[in-house]
């Protein structure tokens, strides 16, 4: 009698996720999984025969991760350089901590920024409690006079 053994390797639709389903699992968009494959973010996966491309597991780990560092503000090109380190067995953890600080620098500044435009923008916007006719407008002369000067 013939033996009945079947194969124990995975077949084709066990052995990966689909972009929906990674998309589903990260909560991200399928263009974003898109993107960031063209950016070089995410390797790009392997394609069945029927050409569906199936990902592999850890695929939703790195965009949750991706995702992660997005929203401590970093750009693309700055997570690339972290995925880059993560995988770079050579890489300590104070190189990590390193670009995190000046991450966190960059983000002081652009806060004390948004301080010194809400300070600005609070000083016209209480000059303009009078009420008065627009030509007379604090916020507008001085949005006039912001203009006159660039040119």
């Amino acid at each position: 009698m013939p033996s009945t053994a079947t194969s124990t390797s995975a077949s084709p639709a066990t052995a990966g996720l689909t972009i929906g389903k990674v998309a589903r699992q990260a909560g991200v968009n399928v263009e974003t999984i898109r993107y960031y494959e063209r950016r070089g973010l995410l390797p790009k996966p392997p394609r069945t025969p029927s050409g569906y491309r199936l990902y592999p597991p850890e695929s939703v780990a790195r965009l949750r991760f991706i995702k992660g560092a997005q929203e401590l503000g970093f750009s693309l090109g700055e997570i690339q350089e972290l995925l880059a380190l993560r995988v770079d067995s050579k890489t300590t953890c104070a190189e990590v901590r390193k670009r995190g600080e000046a991450k966190l620098a960059q983000i002081q500044e652009k806060i004390q920024a948004l301080q010194r435009i809400q300070e600005a923008l609070g000083r016209l916007v209480s000059a303009c409690e009078q009420g008065g006719p627009t030509g007379e407008c604090p916020i507008i002369e001085a949005l006039e006079r912001r203009q006159q000067q660039r040119k």
